[in-house]
């Protein structure tokens, strides 16, 4: 099972971004821990933030207050806002479930922060 990433893009710093998550093979969100992570270049791949089946959030240290993780059962789609973006945010974001188990992953979307 994979889920697809996107909203990427280059950004200032300050600026906001919003990233999407879709899913593939008639998963519904719902019924799954979602989470956003992210690689930056040399680094390990991290959690960013994860949303419950039962809509709780947590998120990592490093983005709590400037991000927020939502989910929208309607459109089956999980979101990530980014707001006061920074250039230590740069880097491929992927989502997936949490935990990841044996779930693929998708190619991710870039982000790139600059200053």
């Amino acid at each position: 099972v994979q889920l697809q990433a996107s909203g990427g893009g280059l950004v200032q710093a300050g600026e906001s971004l919003t990233l999407s998550c879709k899913a593939s093979n008639n998963v519904i969100f719902s019924i799954i821990n979602t989470g956003w992570y992210r690689q930056a270049p040399g680094e390990k791949r991290e959690l960013v933030a994860t949303i419950s089946t039962g809509g709780f959030t947590t998120y990592a240290d490093s983005v709590k207050g400037r991000f927020t993780i939502s989910r929208d059962n309607h459109d089956n789609t999980v979101k990530l806002q980014m707001n006061s973006l920074k250039p230590e945010d740069t880097a491929l974001y992927y989502c997936n479930k949490d935990p990841v188990e044996n779930w693929s992953w998708g190619p991710g979307t870039e982000v790139t922060v600059f200053s």
